[in-house]
């Protein structure tokens, strides 16, 4: 995501929304309600130095030309190579909003978009399409200090969607995508009527992977914190697999903040499928947090743990935690396109005093990510 600049009272053009001078280099935490006050004149418009910046690589820094935004945007809307998402993302560079100031405006004005929405938009892996979003998209033009139209005319038609990728969430995966080749995790979730992935937005992901002095895998300790972005969730549905060669299936020994519901186990290919009860029904835009811990069978030594992701999420941590007598020679970070069976990056690890290794993926798209190990 691109580098955010000192945001301007002039660029914040929703009704009841104006600064009172410029931000103190950082943007305001989500929620805060941005302090009500006279609006200042808009800083005189600079014609942008040439055309406006692609959106920088996933995880790249990048800048555009400040208090360019109107003529980067329009540069595109008039036909001039620019899509939706370079129009946007120079005219998000240009304001200086971070984008949680972004999702803040915009839920005042009663239109939910996270973060990660947001993202995505800018950098073309998905586009509005929803009724919401393409007001969203209207109230964007307005935040910006853009003229109607500008974005929403470069919108071009609706993505196909599939059955396991819901209306709210354009970047879930097909059930089938997330696990290729395992028919019967497709085959248990429409047994369980399980809901669209996407019903509920990970807003963070906790997996602490536990590995005994005989260097096998033995517990997995997991904490998420979720958002409805429907009304009325009540569960969801997880996926746990073993290792090739155990006996078993992994179970759920314990859960915090939810119980357990129904659970589908297919000790032939160590598979556990398992529905998890919240507290409570969540109404569109609820939040929740629950954990639970899973024992896994004993298939000799480990040499990995990695997690798939069906859908984004806000952050993930994954931290390995090894036996004091029994530490790996070495450790990578791994990640994988979804589906693939080649790695798409590698990172070598510190594995630090405490006999532990960790990862860290911020703003994390659908695929897997996940740590190894060798011990010689």
């Amino acid at each position: 995501m691109g580098s955010q600049q000192p945001q301007h009272a002039g660029r914040l053009r929703l009704v009841g929304l104006h600064d009172q001078g410029p931000a103190q280099g950082r943007p305001q935490p989500s929620g805060e309600r941005v302090p009500a006050g006279p609006p200042a004149a808009p800083p005189p418009a600079r014609a942008p130095a040439g055309p406006a910046a692609r959106p920088p690589a996933e995880g790249a820094g990048g800048r555009g030309d400040d208090g360019g935004a109107r003529g980067a945007a329009d540069h595109g809307a008039g036909g001039h190579g620019l899509g939706f998402a370079e129009a946007l993302n120079a005219a998000i560079e240009a304001s200086g909003l971070s984008l949680d100031r972004i999702r803040s405006a915009l839920a005042h004005q009663g239109v939910r978009i996270s973060v990660t929405t947001l993202s995505y938009w800018r950098r073309g892996r998905s586009q509005p399409e929803r009724a919401a979003s393409l007001r969203a998209v209207h109230l964007l033009e307005e935040l910006l200090a853009l003229r109607r139209g500008t974005l929403s005319s470069l919108l071009g038609p609706p993505r196909p969607r599939g059955r396991w990728i819901t209306p709210t969430t354009h970047d879930a995966l097909r059930v089938e995508e997330v696990w290729p080749g395992e028919a019967e995790i497709a085959e248990v979730f429409a047994e369980l009527d399980a809901p669209p992935t996407g019903d509920l937005e990970r807003l963070s992901i906790h997996d602490a992977y536990f590995v005994d002095a005989k260097r096998r895998g033995h517990l997995l300790r997991m904490r998420q914190v979720v958002r409805a972005t429907v009304g009325g969730v009540a569960r969801c549905v997880v996926v746990h697999k073993a290792d090739e060669g155990a006996v078993g299936c992994p179970e759920i020994t314990s859960v915090r903040h939810a119980r357990l519901g129904r659970v589908r186990r297919r000790p032939e290919s160590g598979l556990l499928i398992a529905e998890l009860l919240l507290d409570r029904p969540l109404a569109l835009g609820d939040s929740t947090v629950f954990e639970y811990e899973v024992g896994i069978p004993d298939t000799g030594p480990t040499t990995d743990y990695g997690r798939f992701f069906a859908v984004p999420v806000r952050e993930y941590v994954l931290q390995v935690h090894f036996d004091p007598a029994a530490v790996p020679a070495q450790c990578e970070r791994f990640e994988r396109d979804p589906g693939a069976e080649v790695d798409r990056k590698r990172e070598q690890l510190w594995i630090g005093a405490s006999a532990s290794a960790h990862v860290l993926a911020p703003d994390q798209t659908p695929g897997q990510v996940g740590i190894r190990w060798q011990w010689e």
